[in-house]
Formats: C-alpha cells, sequence, structure tokens
C-alpha cells in the first residue's frame, strides 16, 4: 500500500474538514478535530456489529424484550427499545445522553423513594 508522508496526510485532513459543513465541523470539533480520523476504515455493517458482550443489536432487543415482565408490548415500544439498542451500539450521542438521562432519573426515584 501506498505511504503518505504526514504532512500530506495534515493537508488532506484539513482539506476534507474545510470542505464539509459547519455543522459537522462543529461535531469533530466537539469530538476533537486530533482524535479524528478521516481516512480510517469503515465500521462493520449494523447486522454484524457488535456491542461490548460481543452480542449484535438483533440479540440484544431479543434478550431485552424476553425479559420484559409484562406480556405485551406495543410496537412503538419495541422500536423504541431497537433505536436506543442501535443508537447506544453506534456511539451516537443522542442516545448515550437519553441513556445516562434514563439511568440518573431511575437512580433519583429510587433515592427519594419512589421505587
Amino acid at each position: 500500500m501506498y505511504k503518505l508522508d504526514p504532512a500530506e496526510v495534515e493537508e488532506r485532513k484539513k482539506a476534507i474538514f474545510n470542505s464539509m459543513s459547519p455543522r459537522r465541523q462543529k461535531h469533530i470539533l466537539k469530538k476533537g478535530y486530533e482524535e479524528w480520523d478521516p481516512f480510517e476504515e469503515p465500521k462493520d455493517p449494523i447486522d454484524i456489529r457488535k456491542d461490548r458482550t460481543n452480542r449484535t443489536s438483533q440479540m440484544l432487543v431479543r434478550e431485552f424484550l424476553q425479559s420484559v415482565t409484562s406480556e405485551e408490548y406495543s410496537n412503538a415500544y419495541g422500536r423504541g427499545v431497537l433505536d436506543m439498542c442501535m443508537g447506544i451500539i453506534n456511539d451516537d450521542d443522542k442516545y448515550i445522553g437519553m441513556f445516562e438521562f434514563a439511568t440518573w432519573y431511575r437512580t433519583l426515584l429510587k433515592r427519594e423513594g419512589f421505587e
């Protein structure tokens, strides 16, 4: 494989960054420009992407829904579970925030005697 000079890599990285929309640039700057690698390999296809426990999203959703105590749940509930699962596996800030808030709120309810 052809190896680029580090200065040329930085020049290309800057060119890619400058060609992006301001909104996307802001997202990269939030996570850190130095850590951002526009040349990284693509992620695995969604159907084989796995979380830290080495489970696919399908495995996680199925396992969770089987553990739900109520016999029936709505389609909206199931879609919410799948959305949350995919967001967490993909490390999406929106879903990480939702998860952290839900965890914090449950702890709050327990601490104040509501659970």
